[in-house]
């Protein structure tokens, strides 16, 4: 008989047992929705579900060729330890790839690969960060805040605002950029689906690039940009994606990429991501992760850096994801526009990349509704309409804001979702 060890283990969440740092770590919120939006589907309840910024595989299959070459490279055996910082294939496709796309060469010695931008990010903000260091980050973004408190970091935010895309400016960032030693900036960004201008970026760099002149006169460590472009390939319209190194090559010392497969090839389980930046940080980066063992698994390491070489393949994929994604972006944004003409309390920003449309239910003080989260929960509950409040990405106020992602919906869903949506607001509006 096996020992039930049930009523000896305790209650899941026990402070005595765990020390200080992940005591005050907040779980994520977006996970806690989508928790709940499972809940709801299991019980027969038609969901419109606009949450977790991940793809379902029936509406986003990967492509045909890399899930082929994953299943080759398992039947060939490529089953133990990648090297720490990825298999040299791998890592000399990405460089091929960024030249090619980008238009930024880099030597080997720049590129990191691991399990996803998640362990990236982790890795810079270990690389780079000593406990007490300032960290600067826009809010609205995505989980800055709990990188920076798992290193001890001090947080400088600074709130963004609709007219500006929710994307910081030079003016705003200017201010804090002495006290900074890591400053984080994404785009396309998540959870707006906005992108940062090349105005706006170039004049961010060449004040940062003046701030480390200043500080290297003074033997100071420099400010550091790590730049999260998980999303740059898909961008739509006329916005066109930009690095801060095209505009201001002077950065190239003091910043960091942080890229992968995850949303361009809808491969968000596949965990194969990378980093690129100056070799200095780029080979600590490789020693705090090989510790963790956050490396991507061998096979799919091998089938990535062929599919990265195959330009037909991944520019065809990449034709038909980004008119797929953008399609349901602007059916949402089409039908909030005709919500808004029709007198409704609704907006959103034109789609410029990601999979995540901007919207603002502007309710707060009608109807007795106080929060972002009585908002949610009545889209929610009336509706059928799951989103994510922007207070899952570090924005505190109560604005109405929140986060729309389309990688999981059908067109079908949505435009089944809308007249529920437009019905929920007429009744709160008494219209």
């Amino acid at each position: 008989m096996a020992l039930d060890l049930t009523s000896l283990l305790g209650p899941a969440r026990r402070d005595d047992t765990v020390g200080t740092m992940v005591r005050g770590l907040v779980g994520s919120e977006i996970l806690r929705i989508a928790g709940e939006i499972r809940e709801l589907v299991a019980q027969g309840k038609q969901v419109c579900n606009l949450t977790v910024g991940d793809f379902s595989p029936k509406e986003f299959p990967i492509p045909a060729a890399l899930g082929e070459g994953i299943a080759a490279a398992l039947k060939a055996g490529e089953t133990n330890y990648p090297p720490s910082d990825g298999v040299l294939t791998l890592r000399q496709a990405v460089l091929r790839f960024y030249e090619r796309t980008l238009g930024l060469k880099y030597p080997m010695e720049s590129v990191l690969i691991a399990a996803g931008a998640r362990p990236v990010i982790y890795g810079v903000f270990r690389a780079v960060m000593d406990p007490g260091d300032t960290v600067v980050y826009p809010v609205p973004s995505w989980n800055n805040n709990h990188y920076a408190h798992m290193v001890g970091a001090k947080h400088v935010t600074v709130v963004t605002d609709p007219a500006h895309g929710f994307m910081p400016t030079a003016e705003q960032l200017a201010p804090h950029l002495p006290e900074a030693r890591l400053l984080c900036l994404c785009s396309p960004l998540n959870p707006t689906g906005t992108m940062i201008s090349p105005e706006a970026l170039k004049d961010i760099g060449q004040r940062v690039v003046e701030e480390n002149r200043k500080r290297e006169a003074q033997g100071r460590k420099p400010l550091i940009v790590m730049y999260d472009q998980i999303y740059w390939t898909l961008s739509f319209g006329q916005t066109k994606h930009v690095t801060p190194l095209e505009l201001v090559p002077e950065l190239a010392p003091y910043t960091v990429f942080v890229d992968g497969i995850s949303k361009a090839f809808a491969a968000t389980g596949v965990r194969v991501g990378w980093s690129l930046g100056p070799p200095s940080i780029i080979s600590r980066m490789k020693d705090v992760l090989g510790h963790v063992g956050a490396w991507a698994p061998k096979a799919e390491q091998v089938a990535v850096a062929r599919f990265l070489d195959d330009v037909p393949a991944t520019t065809s994929y990449l034709e038909g994801m980004r008119k797929r994604v953008d399609e349901r972006l602007v059916a949402l944004h089409q039908g909030f526009a005709a919500m808004r003409e029709a007198g409704l309390p609704v907006r959103s920003i034109a789609p410029q990349g990601a999979i995540y449309l901007s919207a603002q239910f502007d309710l707060i003080g009608k109807a007795g509704l106080k929060t972002n989260e009585e908002i949610r929960k009545l889209l929610l509950d009336k509706a059928g309409f799951a989103l994510v409040p922007f207070q899952a990405f570090g924005l505190k106020d109560d604005t109405g804001w929140f986060r729309l992602s389309v990688g999981a919906v059908s067109m079908e869903e949505i435009k089944a979702a809308l007249p529920r949506v437009e019905a929920v607001l007429r009744q709160v509006m008494g219209k």
